[in-house]
């Protein structure tokens, strides 16, 4: 190779995605993420469909995410941010059941604030450690309530493990505010199970009212962790 060549070689720039790729960071390519999983849902996002949203090459994406999982760790490290946020203060003078519900209620509000939002928090690993935070008040509170860690931790996953499936429920009829599936309409369902008339009549105690169905779930959750797992506070 001339020296000419070796000096055009040298002063050659970076490769533009590389450039493009350090000028994003991972929550920005997450807040995108969750902005357009309202609009194409769990299986519609891809790395690609987020690059063409953000304006740059796909190959800048995985710059910071190796696969769609990674994205969804991060993704869902946003959502635990603004369940947070959105949790309010632990009165002084509640009781566990009122802390541990307040933090549920507050759960069911993040996730459905996006289309299969339950989907996507499920089975995630979170990216950060700010969670600990709040798990560390939550425990301190039971702990001086009279109950061990391990029986707190499991009575905060009972009710976690609830409440993510009560949303991947609800989301599958009304996957958005205002939208619902096709195929669940309480006169047509009626109609189809005419033959079974006692399953004709429960259409909406399945599939209807929403809010009251959580609460009255929430209701035995506690009842249920009363009798067992806090029974003993071990």
């Amino acid at each position: 190779m001339s020296p000419e060549k070796k000096t055009q070689q040298r002063k050659r720039p970076a490769p533009k995605q590389n450039r493009t790729a350090a000028r994003l960071d991972r929550e920005q390519v997450a807040a995108a993420g969750l902005r357009l999983l309202n609009e194409t849902g769990l299986e519609g996002l891809t790395l690609r469909r987020i690059a063409t949203e953000l304006n740059v090459q796909a190959p800048a994406l995985y710059w910071h995410f190796a696969n769609k999982q990674a994205l969804l760790d991060e993704m869902a490290t946003r959502m635990t941010a603004e369940l947070y946020d959105d949790t309010p203060d632990w009165p002084e003078d509640a009781g566990w059941e009122e802390g541990l519900t307040t933090h549920l209620r507050a759960l069911r509000r993040t996730l459905l604030r996006y289309r299969d939002g339950a989907k996507v928090y499920s089975g995630t690993r979170l990216t950060n450690t700010r969670h600990g935070e709040g798990q560390e008040r939550y425990l301190r509170r039971m702990v001086d309530a009279g109950f061990a860690p391990s029986a707190a931790a499991r009575a905060f996953f009972v009710g976690y493990s609830y409440t993510v499936g009560f949303v991947v429920e609800e989301q599958g009829v009304h996957p958005m505010p205002g939208e619902q599936t096709p195929g669940f309409d309480l006169a047509e369902r009626a109609e189809r199970m005419a033959a079974y008339p006692l399953a004709a009549q429960i259409g909406a105690d399945l599939f209807a009212d929403w809010d009251t169905r959580f609460e009255e779930g929430l209701t035995v959750l506690v009842a249920g962790l009363r009798q067992t797992v806090l029974a003993d506070g071990s």
